[in-house]
């Protein structure tokens, strides 16, 4: 009887322990779930709190760094940006209903969580059953409100499409409840909220995600940076040849018109990639190169149809007089010089939503063309034909 109440209780200790270590976010009392699951009042006592605790630039540098801003993919507006002691313009916030508070949301270590100008200048965040505090942090900026954000319910993990992550290693998210800004971690299937020194989950949530719901795209306002213009001049081609032929017995001389119509892609390449499916439209000058110069086109609008490409058709004609000598064949040759251009410019950029909802954004990028800048005609030396009937001597 002994021996069988001994090896229970060893059976329960190695139970215990495994359910200790199985839990990365094990908190210090009783642990709050949500709502619907009998959540005590977060202002509630608890028989332990854990003293908030604030790291040193030390151990910051020995944590994983946060990923830059292309972890939004085509969003050049939305970033993490690094403290520096005031707030960015477009800093993201919440109304934190509960505490009667804004709170913006901030980012230290790839852990999501709030920063409060009341409370210092501190990231608040929560991690190992405990609120952290962190002076090397970011926050969260949505440049000029550009990008249409929204919170979105989860639940036990889960994250709806396009979520806002903190970095592209980790599987956190940047989420919020009735009490205010926290994480979700997919790994640990909860929402974790810091709160007065401790760190509380829940398993419902939203999480803040950014719209894809964009229906049209207008760029307008084109400035192009003429003297930051980059030009390359390729070798000459050909473009047409014409052929002047002599029978006669004495010289001629022929007027020889050359034409010919060569297309040109004009690629403007913007901070923002087009999104599939989304109309995309254009309003501004074009530049057009002419003997290694470049004018920039009155106003033209248009629509793009592949990408940010627009083709363009463009006419040369060009007129020589050639003296034919009797009995030869004389080529005349229309060659084009080609120019690829790459120009700096900035621009304004109109986004449409399907609901109706409209922002606005400053954008920069290069433009990118390869045109006939230059026409020229080569008369190349005249060749007496052959199988002719010779003409007659003349007699004095």
């Amino acid at each position: 009887m002994k021996l069988s109440v001994l090896i229970l209780l060893v059976l329960l200790a190695l139970c215990s322990a495994s359910l200790q270590d199985s839990s990365h976010h094990k908190n210090v009392s009783t642990l709050d779930l949500a709502p619907e699951d009998r959540t005590h009042d977060i202002t509630s006592d608890r028989t332990t709190l854990t003293p908030r605790f604030l790291l040193s630039s030390l151990m910051l540098r020995k944590k994983r760094q946060a990923q830059p801003s292309t972890l939004f993919g085509d969003s050049a507006n939305l970033k993490w940006v690094k403290w520096d002691g005031s707030l960015p313009n477009g800093s993201v916030s919440i109304y934190n209903q509960y505490a009667k508070r804004f709170d913006y949301v901030c980012m230290a270590q790839c852990e999501a969580g709030f920063y409060n100008s009341a409370m210092g200048s501190t990231c608040h965040y929560p991690l190992h059953n405990k609120e952290l505090r962190s002076l090397n942090f970011e926050i969260l900026v949505n440049k000029n409100e550009f990008e249409v954000l929204e919170w979105k319910h989860g639940s036990y993990g889960s994250v709806p499409q396009h979520p806002v992550r903190t970095c592209s290693s980790t599987d956190i998210y940047v989420a919020k409840n009735k009490y205010g800004l926290g994480k979700v971690h997919a790994r640990h299937k909860a929402f974790f909220l810091p709160w007065k020194g401790s760190e509380y989950f829940y398993k419902y949530y939203q999480v803040l995600t950014i719209s894809q719901d964009v229906y049209s795209e207008h760029i307008y306002d084109v400035k192009y940076n003429i003297n930051g213009a980059v030009l390359l001049k390729y070798p000459p081609e050909t473009m047409h040849i014409t052929v002047l032929t002599n029978n006669e017995c004495k010289s001629v001389l022929k007027i020889c018109t050359l034409s010919k119509t060569s297309r040109s892609e004009n690629r403007w390449d913007t901070d923002f990639s087009l999104k599939f499916g989304v109309k995309r439209s254009f309003s501004g000058g074009v530049p057009n190169i002419a003997s290694g110069g470049i004018e920039v086109s009155g106003e033209v609008s248009f629509t793009f149809k592949y990408g940010q490409t627009w083709t363009e058709e463009s006419s040369h004609s060009i007129a020589v007089e050639v003296s034919v000598s009797p009995q030869h064949i004389c080529k005349v040759r229309m060659l084009g010089y080609k120019y690829k251009a790459d120009i700096p410019f900035t621009a304004r950029l109109r986004r449409t939503y399907r609901d109706g909802k409209t922002t606005w954004t400053s954008t920069s990028g290069t433009y990118n063309s390869v045109q006939i800048g230059e026409v020229h005609t080569v008369v190349e030396r005249c060749q007496p034909l052959s199988d002719v009937i010779p003409c007659p001597i003349a007699i004095n």
